[in-house]
């Protein structure tokens, strides 16, 4: 079955993807643990390698292990025919791997060892993120080094038919976008405020699947304004904690604000944190999110004004 992965190429905090696109290679970091494409290797042996190289003064394993799961999820869970997503600021490339994982020690310097080779799709041509639906723009947006998207494969497929047709949007691409803009100014100055909005996430996590969604009361408010739980083939379940931001136009989603969701996640023991606004996100909200990430390996999601009104759309208002 073919598997899906997003990828941000930027090895060391460096882009690479111009890197990537000439050498017709897929790219990812920590170059200097060698030995990683050993198939014997056990997980506990892999990420005590990396560990070693790259962590050795760390107290515990977290950030050792959140390396480990990318690494892992590049040499071992990549196969041959899969697709890779690489997100590169308001676009995105579109790859189907062609070998295995690669080790290249002559690149170690420039942190850029492992690789894979790959056929890059639609040209070599960016495709524009609103080409894609809420849910691959949603997976777009977790921050991480990889990311598993084999459940939007049939939207990344929808995304290259589209870009391939010549990146001419259609009617209905021209009508959800005048539809977003129309609901995002809605959320903003309609009749919405906190209560009302936290409410309306609570219904769209319902639509989206949640088995359960709950408004957290305000006194009893630890940092996450909405739990909900999602099961995966009806036997693992997994919580998801959310903080909700209603539309402020002073100021944008900030540090802060992941900073009580953290604690919201750690009080519900979530596996999962989401921030959803009606408004815009700092860059300061999306470094917290990735060393949150990076030091846990919990994802944080980030879902702004724009995206927040795709999903409201794409999952139909009207049913509720």
């Amino acid at each position: 079955m073919q598997q899906a992965f997003i990828l941000r190429i930027a090895p060391s905090n460096v882009n690479k993807v111009p890197l990537a696109l000439k050498s017709d290679q897929v790219i990812i970091g920590w170059s200097a643990t060698a030995g990683l494409l050993d198939q014997t290797l056990s997980w506990k042996a892999f990420r005590k390698k990396l560990h070693d190289t790259h962590y050795a003064t760390e107290k515990n394993l977290r950030r050792a292990g959140a390396a480990a799961g990318h690494m892992w999820r590049f040499v071992r869970d990549m196969k041959m025919g899969d697709l890779v997503v690489v997100p590169n600021g308001p676009k995105f490339y579109l790859a189907e791997i062609t070998s295995d994982a690669l080790y290249l020690p002559e690149h170690a310097g420039e942190d850029t060892s492992y690789r894979r080779n790959v056929r890059w799709l639609n040209n070599k041509k960016a495709i524009p993120r609103d080409f894609a639906k809420a849910p691959l723009i949603s997976r777009m947006k977790v921050y991480g080094t990889t990311a598993l998207a084999t459940d939007v494969l049939d939207d990344i497929r929808d995304a290259l038919a589209r870009a391939e047709a010549g990146n001419k949007p259609s009617f209905k691409d021209e009508l959800q976008t005048a539809l977003v803009k129309e609901t995002v100014e809605h959320l903003r100055s309609g009749h919405m405020d906190s209560f009302a909005f936290e409410h309306l996430i609570k219904d769209l996590l319902i639509q989206m699947g949640a088995k359960t969604a709950t408004v957290v009361p305000r006194l009893l408010d630890k940092g996450a304004d909405i739990l909900a739980t999602f099961r995966v083939a009806e036997t693992f379940q997994y919580t998801l904690a959310v903080q909700a931001k209603h539309w402020n136009d002073k100021a944008p989603v900030n540090n802060k604000v992941v900073e009580q969701l953290i604690d919201g996640i750690e009080a519900a023991n979530a596996n999962l944190g989401m921030v959803i606004t009606s408004g815009t996100i700092a860059e300061s909200a999306v470094k917290a999110a990735e060393e949150y990430a990076e030091a846990t390996g919990i994802q944080i999601e980030l879902v702004d004004g724009d995206q927040f009104a795709k999903l409201l759309i794409e999952q139909g208002i009207g049913k509720w």
